[in-house]
């Protein structure tokens, strides 16, 4: 049926494939950034609070009898943290970008979308029942004079730190939408513990505080589990629990990937000081070799998918694993390397890069 298609995808090193990889490889490749989805302690303990528990598994929807105690503590956890009224956990990013995307911007409102905005929210945006303008990437010019349109109300949606450049969104983007009014739609996936004095994202970073900022975590990237939490007003959360579609009809998240979250999270704060000096050097490193990141994300562009595909074989050969990151995922094909390393391996990495570019 699509033999055709399947293979033009593999003429042009397109086709995507899911792999076993060694354990013994060096991950440069995924976005667990601080390791937690390899510690033993984060994990004895979410299987501890886990046993004190009856039930295991989440068994229904939250708003039918999936919410736990468990969900709970998390949020209260969260909303202490960050300064927020109130919380929600959510199964992933993808479902927390739709959840947003399709309940809050309303018929006569205006939903303005940074155009580098992760997938999910591009797909959500098809949802929306507002009208949808894309803005170019961190221009704040042409952010505020879109958000001169005549409409109700006007929601700006932005990433932290964007998962494929590794650039953070721009201050005076934030800047823009806040002066403006508009309620800001903010994706810190990729900054949650990477970016901040106390590794909590771009708002702690540039110093703004929750008002009229609605943010979505992502539990899979530095807390490394899986899952997805909103922080925002309690006005807003009480009505995405009433009109949001991946919460009114997916079972609540995996109660042991919240539990896991949460110490993950507890752990990241005790040795938030120790992480930052961890990240600086891993940044320092990276520039020693010419390369500058702001965040753990390197995106090196190459010239063709079948060359990233290539530059990640020969990698492999040499014990580190990469993405190879291709159309249409990025408009320039690239490596995306993850700078979660020691110093010692990231070098022994950037000398092999090196090697096999100039080869």
């Amino acid at each position: 049926m699509y033999e055709k298609e399947l293979s033009a995808l593999k003429k042009s090193g397109r086709l995507r494939e899911r792999r076993l990889f060694s354990e013994k490889l060096i991950d440069l490749a995924s976005n667990d950034y601080l390791g937690m989805a390899h510690n033993k302690k984060v994990f004895e303990r979410a299987v501890s609070r886990l046993r004190k528990s009856n039930v295991f598994g989440a068994k229904a929807s939250q708003l039918v009898n999936g919410y736990h105690a468990i969900h709970r503590e998390f949020e209260r956890f969260l909303i202490k943290s960050r300064g927020y009224e109130a919380a929600m956990t959510i199964g992933s990013g993808f479902l927390g970008n739709l959840a947003l995307f399709e309940t809050l911007p309303r018929k006569g409102d205006l939903l303005l979308i940074d155009e580098e905005y992760h997938a999910s929210g591009i797909l959500a945006a098809k949802t929306a029942r507002s009208k949808v303008l894309f803005f170019a990437h961190n221009d704040a010019s042409d952010l505020e004079k879109k958000l001169k349109t005549r409409v109700n109300r006007r929601f700006v949606a932005l990433e932290g730190v964007y998962s494929m450049g590794g650039d953070l969104v721009e201050k005076s983007v934030i800047e823009t939408a806040k002066n403006a009014g508009a309620t800001l739609i903010l994706d810190e996936a990729h900054s949650i513990g990477v970016i901040g004095e106390n590794l909590t994202g771009v708002l702690e970073h540039y110093g703004f505080n929750s008002q009229n900022v609605v943010l979505m975590g992502t539990l899979g990237k530095s807390y490394g589990s899986y899952g997805a939490y909103i922080l925002a007003s309690d006005e807003i959360i009480r009505f995405l629990q009433s009109k949001a579609k991946p919460t009114i009809y997916s079972t609540a998240p995996s109660l042991f990937d919240i539990a896991y979250a949460r110490e993950a999270a507890r752990h990241i704060y005790s040795r938030r000081a120790v992480l930052r000096k961890r990240i600086d050097r891993a940044r320092e490193i990276a520039a020693l070799f010419g390369y500058y990141s702001p965040s753990l994300i390197l995106p090196i562009p190459l010239s063709s998918d079948k060359e990233a595909i290539e530059l990640q074989r020969k990698l492999l050969k040499e014990g580190f694993l990469v993405g190879a990151i291709r159309r249409p995922t990025v408009k320039t094909p690239q490596l995306r390397v993850i700078l979660r390393e020691n110093p010692a391996t990231l070098k022994r990495f950037f000398r092999a890069l090196k090697k096999n570019m100039d080869g």
